[in-house]
């Protein structure tokens, strides 16, 4: 789990239908967005609006031969950051006393996902212009709405600046188009060049409890993990990253799959059930995230991400190991294999 987002929770496939020519001057923002992000270093401050609450935060980004490196920083009192070098994320929580560490795995924001345009893009979301130009904080934008095709999906309304096509604002909304939260930069900065330091934390970390996300497994424990898969996918969904890893000191293996459309993205953590452990079952909702998870095979099986319930629901009932033979599919995951339509 990579993104801000991802870190504070933290703590078979579909046919697809041919999706209707999109907006050539919307495709080629994205595209202009694109470009910006993975080249421009900047420096900015912004709000995450999220329910009722409203979080500061700055952001330093640095690229250097096509490297990006990141820098996040709680401006709200708890001194909190996130630093995104070469090869690690890093979590400092002064308030906790807390320094998680995990191996680097993209290159997508720690801000959030902002949608990148190809034309498997366009057949999960409809991409186009939102009127003409228009002020955002002093500046002229255009508006670019990426909509969900089907039920599966959140979609997204992003302000681009006219001249550099730098997202000024950007908001996660539902299919009806309700904010679910969003990105507000107050002061956004680009800049010629960024010094190294400037990536490295205000924070030493010492003192504070240093919880390290381990890839490397004992043989004894490598050899009795056994494979899993998910039987069935919403449109446009398939694995793009796993791993199997000691999270936080566990005695036990924890199989971590990802699956995402290009742009969605959902975590599958399953793991061995403690037998004297109540397992957990249902939905739950944790800021702009969704998380379902059952009981399977005395292991316990979670599905998370900012998509819709009946994402990780039909991903999470899906879930079956290697080995087994198919299983009957609930009927809310069976929808998950259904065409397609708008």
């Amino acid at each position: 789990m990579s993104t801000l987002r991802s870190w504070f929770v933290a703590l078979c496939c579909a046919v697809v239908l041919p999706a209707q020519a999109a907006d050539p001057e919307a495709r080629e923002w994205l595209e202009r967005m694109s470009r910006a992000l993975s080249t421009q270093n900047y420096d900015g401050r912004f709000f995450h609006l999220r329910d009722s609450r409203s979080e500061a935060m700055r952001i330093i980004h640095r690229v250097d031969k096509g490297r990006i490196t990141e820098r996040l920083v709680s401006l709200d009192g708890s001194g909190r950051e996130i630093v995104r070098n070469a090869s690690e994320v890093i979590c400092y929580l002064p308030d906790k006393r807390m320094v998680f560490v995990e191996k680097r795995t993209d290159d997508n924001s720690l801000v959030s996902a902002l949608p990148v345009y190809n034309e498997t893009l366009e057949q999960l979301y409809q991409i186009e212009r939102s009127g003409g130009i228009v002020k955002a904080h002093g500046r002229k934008t255009q508006i670019i709405e990426v909509k969900p095709r089907d039920q599966y999906r959140y979609g997204y309304k992003l302000w681009l600046d006219q001249e550099t096509a730098m997202p000024l604002k950007s908001q996660l909304c539902d299919r009806d188009g309700k904010v679910i939260e969003q990105i507000l930069f107050s002061e956004l900065n680009l800049r010629d060049r960024i010094p190294a330091d400037e990536l490295k934390a205000s924070i030493t970390g010492e003192g504070f409890k240093w919880v390290r996300q381990e890839d490397t497994l004992p043989p004894r424990v490598a050899n009795a993990v056994v494979g899993w898969s998910v039987a069935r996918l919403p449109a446009g969904f398939r694995l793009t990253t796993w791993r199997v890893q000691l999270i936080a000191g566990s005695p036990t293996p924890v199989r971590h799959l990802v699956y995402s459309d290009g742009l969605a993205s959902v975590s599958v953590f399953i793991e061995p059930r403690d037998s004297q452990a109540q397992p957990m079952h249902g939905l739950a909702k944790v800021g702009a995230a969704f998380a379902y998870s059952l009981d399977l095979d005395g292991h316990q099986v979670t599905a998370v991400g900012e998509v819709p319930a009946a994402t990780v629901e039909a991903i999470a009932a899906g879930v079956m190991r290697q080995i087994d033979a198919p299983r009957k599919v609930p009927p809310r995951a069976a929808e998950a294999s259904q065409p397609v339509t708008r």
